[in-house]
């Protein structure tokens, strides 16, 4: 049998940053090639990142992306590393707008490409043919789908070369494969992370293996993007369905391994296939050269929590580094989401990056302020105090504040000072709101919802008590101090902006809630369902006009992480004015 050796390069790209993109390539190009690789493969856009959104409608950045892949193999050769071939995903164009009988977007002038280097030259340049147009994506709006299934032929194998959707549905390039008699089926991809989709993505990457009975290799870019993490997980799987290499979750990875395909047969003519054929570079064609086998490279899976917490390290470290902040601030308040925050942002870029400030008022409890300070010294962060009710004292007094009016101004003086720190140090303000709160609008505008980034803003309040456990726990098995207090765990919540105040004042149980918010926002049920489901009726009733007369908040709340399949923002799309009619029957 043939044998190819095989690296796919889990890379970290930063949108627009062509020339550091590129350069991370060549770096694991020439590792690659050192260790006897024949073909490295990159993910989608991993030369341009990922997603481009409306960048791919202009003209200039399409070029540039065009010069940049066309540097880049001209760089490998003039490496020395000309003699591997490299698949590099990317965006290209500009193209003349399809007509609107033909393309699926007919304003677009771009493509989302793979193309095929050796040599010093783009060999073969291959376009993605689905595009999806659901939940974060809006390719159908942006691209124009492409026509062909890429086939380059080395080391006496036939490699079959798709984009990230085409794996995903049936017909298109995925359907011409079993024609091609390809050997490996090659799928770069720019895939986010959500909790549980490796329980989709790798039954399909096995389905696809045994059906076509192809090697099926694929590679995903990782990082954080905006709100959207990419986690990487980059996978091998045999004809048999077996997985034989997995790249390991939310850090970049070279995953190297040989594989045994079969062998390239004659061309059948099939319509809409492009083929090449490249050099082999390590071995001459059907034998390994004398070179080693490699050892099994298997990562096994982070469990759910530890993927979660993960995803959320990984999506606040990148949005801070790769947007040229050195520091976060945040307030620290004693409760359970202040403290999960803080202990993601130290994990995230490490404690002496982080400034907490705690801004009791007059009906902060002891215990806040104590569970403050110990937050503070367990994680060895940076840490102040600001008091804040001489501050709030002269707006009650002058405008007569009374009621749901002074509380909000506590929370809006506490936004004042963090900004004014922000201003003064370059720190990047997090906002420590979860997904339950922003779900029922249980926050103040301009106040506690203020900052950039939101690292828990996908986290339900029931999670968010689950992570903190989980992290304590991982801290004790390591010997270390655990990073969040039990008290701020175990205590109940409350936001402190009156006497003896607690969030259940306002809201159900938080397990009633989350439970109610899971059919209401993420499966989209209506509450005369949810009502059947056997949750109380005037509960629903509330929790739903909560969640609907909240969007215009949401609408200006900070990005965060998204980790779910029903995000706030990119997911779920509602009118802000809205008023809900009751069922007509008949």
């Amino acid at each position: 049998m043939p044998r190819l050796r095989l690296a796919l390069a889990q890379t970290n790209p930063v949108v627009g940053d062509f020339a550091r993109n590129a350069a991370g390539i060549v770096d694991v190009v020439r590792t690659a090639r050192a260790r006897g690789a024949d073909l490295v493969a990159t993910g989608e856009m991993a030369i341009s990142g990922y997603p481009i959104e409306d960048l791919a409608s202009r003209p200039s950045f399409l070029r540039a992306a065009r010069s940049a892949v066309e540097h880049l193999a001209r760089t490998l050769d003039d490496e020395g590393l000309g003699d591997v071939a490299v698949v590099v995903g990317h965006p290209d164009g500009p193209f003349t707008p399809r007509p609107v009988d033909v393309s699926t977007a007919p304003t677009a002038i771009a493509k989302n490409c793979a193309s095929v280097l050796q040599h010093g030259r783009v060999v073969a340049t291959t376009a993605k043919y689905h595009l999806p147009n659901y939940s974060v994506f809006d390719e159908y709006r942006v691209f124009i789908p492409g026509d062909d299934l890429l086939v380059a032929r080395i080391a006496d194998v036939d490699v079959a070369i798709v984009i990230c959707e085409d794996l995903w549905r049936d017909g298109g390039p995925v359907a011409r494969v079993l024609d091609a008699d390809a050997g490996l089926l090659l799928v770069v991809n720019a895939s986010p992370w959500v909790a549980d989709k490796d329980e989709v993505r790798l039954p399909l990457v096995t389905r696809r293996a045994t059906e076509s009975d192809t090697v099926v290799a694929y590679v995903n870019i990782v990082g954080g993007q905006d709100d959207l993490v990419f986690d990487g997980d980059s996978v091998v799987v045999d004809e048999t369905g077996t997985v034989i290499a997995r790249a390991p979750q939310f850090r970049e990875h070279l995953l190297l391994v040989d594989v045994d395909p079969a062998p390239a047969t004659d061309p059948v003519v099939t319509e809409h296939v492009q083929r090449v054929s490249l050099d082999t570079p390590n071995t001459t064609p059907g034998e390994l050269a004398g070179r080693p086998p490699l050892p099994r490279d298997v990562a096994e899976l982070p469990d759910d929590r530890q993927a979660v917490w993960d995803a959320l390290v990984l999506g606040t470290r990148d949005y801070v580094r790769k947007n040229g902040f050195r520091s976060v601030v945040l307030g620290l308040s004693g409760g359970i989401d202040s403290a999960v925050c803080a202990a993601i942002a130290v994990d995230a870029i490490g404690a002496e990056h982080v400034f907490g400030v705690s801004m009791p008022s007059r009906w902060s409890s002891t215990h806040s302020r104590s569970d403050a300070d110990d937050v503070a010294a367990r994680l060895g962060m940076q840490y102040r105090t600001e008091p804040i009710a001489d501050l709030v004292a002269p707006f009650d007094a002058q405008l007569g504040l009374t009621g749901l009016a002074a509380e909000n101004i506590q929370a809006r003086v506490r936004a004042l000072i963090l900004m004014g720190l922000s201003n003064l140090d370059g720190h990047l303000v997090l906002t420590t709101g979860n997904k339950t709160e922003l779900a029922v609008g249980y926050s103040t505008i301009y106040g506690d919802s203020v900052g950039g980034f939101a690292p828990i803003k996908d986290v339900p309040k029931t999670t968010v008590w689950a992570l903190a456990r989980w992290r304590n726990a991982v801290a004790a098995s390591r010997g270390e101090t655990e990073p969040i207090p039990e008290n701020s765990i175990s205590k109940p919540p409350s936001a402190e902006l009156r006497e003896g105040q607690e969030d259940q004042d306002s809201l159900p149980p938080y397990e009633v809630l989350d439970a109610i918010l899971e059919q209401y926002v993420t499966r989209a049920q209506g509450a005369a369902d949810i009502v059947a489901m056997g949750f109380d009726a005037a509960t629903v009733a509330e929790v739903t006009r909560l969640v609907d007369r909240s969007e215009w908040k949401r609408r200006q709340g900070a990005i965060g992480p998204k980790t779910s399949g029903m995000a706030f923002g990119r997911d779920r799309r509602l009118p802000i004015t809205y008023r809900p009619s009751p069922a007509v029957d008949g």
